[in-house]
């Protein structure tokens, strides 16, 4: 009785749902829950220890900086030793600093230079943690349904960033960022316990290079090598660091000085998590044949939150031009996984993914540590006013390549020689990179 019913489950479950695929997602729903309220308090511990914009900027460039400067090396390291192991490492790091950050909080005055040092240890997870994760999840799932896969595997994602921003927004208004930086640590401690279970045999072990400068030398000429990989990722280390620089430090001073603090700000990037929900359940229908020409295309209304900070409008207002942010980066973030899992092999995803990170934030701490200069200097309003315009230059320049309008969706089947080794690799399954 109890194996029909576990038979009967399996068969309504789609093919490319396996046991790999649903724990990457449910370690991540964990992870986006806590994370996303997380950055909130981060940026109001900051103000409410006495610092200003140009401290939070401090605060958000020192988790990027490491992020920077370890992902190249987190890439490599991720393609040679079994994904899940650094996955889990890099959680029990991000759990540790947490959940010290935390403790300095609640105990009361913690100095700036203990934050931006708790802060980049947690960045310093992160960029081991990225491209492994990225790596792992390409190549988890395989076949022609990989687009769809995407979509569910980011709607569960953004859906749990829309709840934890939410949720995370009105905690810090409730009962302080203190405790909700502690609910973060011990979501990253659930969210690696998940991740330890999962199972790479059916990757095939890595032959023997010629150690860690020639593996980066080797995803170096996979990334260099595509026009439409290089592009978009030299689009986005702008469009990127502006993003953040608005929402991480002119967002939280906005919030403060005319929408009503922190419950306010939770409530827009929580619409900006729905508008990810909303564009991710579109994108399981929706299969665009010129995968990064649609995909661009939905990334100039990325410039709408900055441009509605500026004025600065309404709650409703922002909230509204938050939600279409969210809608159509996302269908942009499907398609690039799409792009990515169609076009690199699978011994280099990691690496990769590496240098996508790598330029995707190399700008971003430049670009916080900045902000309260570019303040003083211009103004907020100009300030984001310049971040709304850079979204929009920088992304109609990557639309003039001819490969980024040209690359077409291989409606073939996409399946992947990872070998046997797993029920997940028996059968074709949807992608997710």
């Amino acid at each position: 009785m109890t194996s029909a019913s576990g038979s009967s489950r399996r068969s309504r479950r789609p093919a490319w749902a396996g046991r790999n695929y649903g724990l990457l997602t449910a370690a991540a729903v964990v992870t986006n829950l806590g994370s996303h309220g997380a950055l909130i308090a981060a940026a109001f511990a900051v103000l409410d220890a006495g610092g200003d914009g140009g401290d939070v900027g401090l605060v958000a460039a020192a988790r990027t900086l490491p992020l920077v400067v370890f992902l190249l090396i987190g890439g490599a390291v991720a393609d040679r030793l079994p994904r899940h192991r650094v996955m889990v490492a890099a959680n029990a790091l991000n759990c540790v600093s947490q959940g010290a950050f935390a403790v300095l909080v609640l105990a009361g005055e913690p100095r700036l230079w203990q934050m931006m040092l708790l802060t980049a240890l947690g960045g310093t997870g992160q960029a081991f943690f990225g491209p492994a994760a990225e790596g792992m999840l390409l190549s988890s799932v395989q076949g022609e349904q990989a687009g769809r896969a995407f979509a569910v595997f980011r709607m569960a994602m953004q859906g749990a960033a829309l709840g934890g921003a939410a949720l995370g927004g009105a905690m810090v208004a409730a009962i302080g960022p203190g405790w909700v930086l502690a609910a973060d640590a011990a979501a990253f401690a659930a969210a690696g316990a998940l991740r330890s279970f999962l199972d790479v045999s059916h990757i095939p072990p890595r032959a023997p290079g010629g150690g860690m400068l020639a593996d980066l030398r080797d995803g170096w000429r996979e990334f260099a090598g595509r026009p439409w990989l290089w592009g978009i990722v030299v689009q986005f280390s702008i469009a990127n660091a502006v993003v953040a620089a608005a929402d991480a430090v002119y967002g939280p001073l906005v919030a403060r000085d005319h929408l009503g603090g922190a419950g306010p700000w939770g409530l827009a990037l929580g619409c900006f998590g729905a508008g990810t929900v909303a564009g991710a359940l579109l994108m399981t229908r929706w299969k665009p044949r010129r995968l990064l020409l649609a995909g661009t295309l939905c990334v100039f209304p990325l410039a709408l939150p900055s441009a509605a900070l500026a004025v600065p409008v309404s709650v409703a207002s922002l909230c509204v031009a938050m939600f279409a942010a969210g809608a159509t980066v996302e269908v942009f973030g499907v398609s690039w996984m799409t792009a990515l899992h169609q076009e690199i092999p699978e011994d280099k995803l990691s690496r990769v993914s590496a240098y996508d990170w790598f330029g995707s934030v190399a700008l971003v701490p430049l670009a916080t540590a900045l902000t309260g200069p570019a303040e003083a200097a211009f103004g907020r309003p100009q300030a984001l006013w310049g971040c709304s315009a850079l979204v929009v230059v920088v992304t109609a320049a990557v639309l003039c390549m001819p490969d980024v309008r040209n690359l077409r969706r291989n409606t073939k089947d996409m399946m992947r020689e990872v070998g046997t080794g797993s029920p997940d690799a028996e059968r074709p399954v949807g992608g997710l990179g």
